[in-house]
């Protein structure tokens, strides 16, 4: 089992973040189960019925915003424990609420385990000598908790994806932009410009939706996928808001036409979900601009489908260029978007240069 301590730079919070005790269960070596978006919460019905249920929504759910209807990053299972050692331990996301009268910290204890029951698992442990300060930790350290389980939810989905191979596929980006990203299996290309691709995810890296009293399976509800483009960058005016906004309108315009003829992809500017974002990093160190929005189908007056997107923006150092990568889900509102939003986060902060 391997143990990592939260590292918290807010001292005034009313907690610590300690190393993790010994005695625990150690890793069977199976993959961790449990929905993805999903986390289980082990504690005393009458902790999880108390105030500390509504520290927790708003501490862990958290919506990805602006997207409508509301995603949430998180939807949180309660389980006794008498429940969880009864049953299966291999949830992915576990969180332990636990009050404990020998405990003698004058602050609640938060500690973070890895690889416990299962392989890919993280566990959080908050630990409090009564009521009172549980829910004090709670209430400031949630929303800490909820970046690290934020934050292996990508991973994991990254992880997976860069076993896939999609070496040709891979090849024509690498060469045409000047980037590498994971992928899932049997991604497709369907445009191909000299400054723009579009691919489409296949419906096996989706999951499921059962639909209507009858279960029939439906692994195609849900369209995505991402799009590369690029172009040239002048000066640092070009690296704006604004700016990524219109170039966007206009490669949308002229590469992703919809179905009925004389109708393309646009960006919707409606003033409850007008698009927003914030400047991040890749794991590989690529400084840039995340953006996120909604879409929908323009051209003519008529109602047309739409969906979600979230996008990178970065300068290509070498080639002067700015790049765009942008993934696309359209779905029912009747079906989750946290998963397939989810795959494009995890590919978008999988950017990096070709060397």
């Amino acid at each position: 089992m391997k143990i990592i301590s939260i590292l918290v730079l807010i001292t005034a919070l009313l907690f610590t973040f300690t190393k993790c005790e010994s005695g625990r269960e150690l890793s069977t070596g199976m993959s961790v189960t449990g929905k993805v978006g999903e986390i289980l919460v082990v504690c005393e019905t009458d902790i999880w019925n108390s105030k500390i249920s509504d520290a927790l929504d708003s501490g862990l759910v958290q919506y990805i915003l602006p997207y409508l209807p509301d995603v949430p990053t998180f939807q949180l299972t309660h389980r006794t424990p008498k429940h969880f050692t009864e049953g299966i331990k291999r949830f992915r996301n576990t969180l332990f609420l636990q009050i404990d009268p020998k405990y003698i910290g004058e602050k609640g204890k938060i500690e973070k385990r890895v690889d416990v029951w299962a392989k890919g698992q993280v566990v959080i442990d908050i630990t409090a000598k009564d009521y009172d300060q549980l829910l004090e930790t709670c209430k400031n350290g949630l929303p800490n908790v909820h970046k690290e389980f934020d934050d292996i939810s990508w991973r994991r989905i990254m992880n997976n994806f860069s076993t896939s191979r999609n070496i040709q596929l891979k090849k024509q980006i690498a060469d045409n932009f000047g980037i590498k990203l994971v992928l899932p299996t049997h991604s497709k290309l369907v445009t191909e410009q000299k400054n723009f691709y579009r691919i489409e995810f296949p419906a096996a890296s989706r999951p499921i939706e059962f639909m209507g009293n009858g279960g029939s399976e439906d692994a195609g509800s849900i369209f995505s996928g991402i799009m590369i483009y690029q172009y040239d960058y002048t000066d640092s005016s070009d690296f704006a808001f604004d700016p990524f906004l219109a170039a966007r309108d206009t490669m949308l315009k002229y590469n992703v036409p919809s179905e009925v003829e004389g109708m393309y992809m646009g960006t919707q500017y409606n003033e409850v979900i007008y698009p927003e974002g914030n400047n991040i990093e890749t794991i590989y160190g690529l400084k840039g601009y995340e953006m996120r929005g909604m879409f929908m189908f323009k051209g003519k007056p008529k109602h047309s489908t739409g969906g979600a997107f979230w996008a990178f923006h970065f300068i290509h150092p070498e080639r002067k260029k700015i790049t765009t990568v942008s993934g696309y889900v359209d779905a029912p509102i009747t079906t989750t978007w946290t998963h397939p939003l989810r795959e494009v986060q995890a590919i978008l902060r999988s950017v990096e240069l070709v060397k």
